[in-house]
């Protein structure tokens, strides 16, 4: 690497968008992922849809416990 770059004739912002959606990384335990994986195979879901709607139902019940 170099000392110094010359940023002088840089664009700043040039590859922001502000529509676009970050999409965070979950790690999961392995059992838990295996169960999950599992579970939803046998609903014959998509496993990413499977767990978002575990999640919404857990929205709603920890949200009607308040």
């Amino acid at each position: 690497m170099r000392d110094e770059y010359d940023f002088s004739k840089g664009e700043r912002g040039g590859f922001y968008r502000p529509d676009a959606k970050v999409h965070l990384p979950v790690y999961l335990d392995d059992d838990v992922q295996a169960t999950l994986v599992s579970l939803a195979a046998a609903k014959g879901k998509d496993y990413s849809v499977f767990i978002n709607e575990l999640l919404k139902k857990d929205i709603e019940l920890i949200q009607l416990a308040q």
